[in-house]
């Protein structure tokens, strides 16, 4: 049974109530384009810094306790299990490989599946992706199942509360977001022909590009032993003049190519459309956006998939008893990823003013945190003003 079988089929009669095609599946919804959509250069390249930038994020098991006197303590990582399960999910892979490949899935599919893997003693103890060509949804007594159609032939039923389960454009359908297809299968066409056509020209220039028409009629072997002498004189490189003679038995009239290329301009348009289809644009895609261009992509695309996958993650690994007592799961982002080099050496004056403390600071540069770096500093400068009555003081 492999992994799946540590999870019990339901082979009871059910009625399907939905279901969605993922489009990474070969042959079927984008066969005008051969494949995969994952297989387009234009749509990868949009893909990638939102797919990277999402496995970035540290999750944290933030625990939030609050005593009799109102006073709030925070616990971070207080759960061994549950901190070891959000470094390594399973296997193989680390969180990052785990986030970069359920945040591919939710941008291919509008769609991403996880399942969660207990013991026999109900711990979780892997979170594996789950790969579907087809998902269905349908009931058993009343809970929600999905049904997975693996792109191995094989299927499997698993119950909606073992499957961690993200999704975007949440529209008609009440269990899955709904897919790009329709909208992106208009443009790949385009950008299929436009390339299609280009590759054609290149190759209709070998063609024959001179008609030799002879006022007698003469041999086969003639006409070939004519028309190889005539490229040979005049139209190899190496030693063409650049000029043809012929005599009176003999009329050479040179063939004009006719193959339409686009222009620059209508491959640009198509590709501005499928950058606006997937929230991105040419500076995100080509790493040369300043930094009120990087925050505007984080604050569109990274933070709302951040705060679904946290949540999302929390109400299938907490029961609501547990959620109820602060448990809860956080993808933290570093709030100067989208900052320049110059912003994060300005923030040295929060570091003299005990906004953060040293090792705050050195997280923005990528840089290992230093024994007592975690103690506010504050210059002497900067003290408190007390309400003193003396002269600099606060008067009131």
């Amino acid at each position: 049974m492999g992994l799946f079988g540590n999870i019990k089929r339901a082979l009871a009669k059910t009625n399907t109530v939905s279901g969605i095609r993922m489009m990474t599946q070969y042959g079927t919804t984008f066969s005008a384009w051969n494949g995969s959509i994952y297989e387009s250069d234009i749509v990868r390249a949009c893909l990638r810094p939102k797919v990277k930038q999402i496995g970035k994020l540290t999750p944290k098991h933030l625990r939030e306790r609050t005593d009799d006197d109102g006073n709030k303590t925070l616990d971070i990582n207080p759960d061994m299990n549950i901190r070891l399960l959000l470094e390594e999910p399973n296997p193989l892979m680390t969180w990052q490989k785990f986030a970069e490949k359920m945040e591919t899935m939710l941008a291919l599919n509008n769609n991403a599946f996880a399942l969660l893997v207990k013991d026999e003693y109900g711990t979780i103890t892997q979170i594996f992706p789950i790969n579907a060509g087809t998902v269905e949804s349908h009931y058993v007594d009343g809970a929600l199942w999905l049904r997975f159609f693996l792109t191995n032939g094989k299927m499997f039923d698993f119950p909606y509360t073992e499957i961690i389960h993200l999704r975007n454009d949440y529209n008609q359908d009440d269990v899955f977001g709904e897919s790009l297809a329709p909208s992106l299968a208009p443009l790949m066409n385009v950008v299929t022909t436009t390339d299609q056509g280009i590759i054609a020209a290149i190759k209709n220039s070998s063609i024959v590009r001179w008609l030799l028409k002879f006022t007698n009629a003469i041999r086969q072997d003639d006409l070939k032993k004519e028309a190889k002498e005539f490229a040979d004189n005049f139209l190899a490189t190496e030693q063409g003049t650049g000029v043809a003679a012929v005599d009176s038995k003999c009329d050479a009239q040179q063939i004009e190519p006719k193959d339409y290329v686009p222009n620059a301009a209508q491959m640009n348009l198509t590709k501005a459309r499928i950058y606006a289809l997937m929230n991105t644009n040419e500076a995100i895609v080509t790493s040369s956006a300043n930094e009120d261009q990087r925050e505007a992509y984080f604050s569109a695309e990274i933070e709302p998939d951040l705060i679904q996958f946290g949540t999302e993650i929390t109400r299938k690994i907490f029961t609501r008893r547990q959620r109820a007592f602060g448990n809860k799961i956080v993808l933290e982002a570093s709030a100067w990823d989208s900052a320049s080099i110059s912003t994060k050496l300005n923030l040295v004056q929060m570091v003299d003013r005990g906004a953060i403390t040293i090792n705050e600071w050195r997280q923005a540069f990528n840089l290992a945190p230093v024994p007592g770096g975690d103690v506010l500093i504050r210059r002497l400068d900067t003290a408190q003003i007390e309400n003193s009555g003396e002269e600099g003081g606060n008067t009131e």
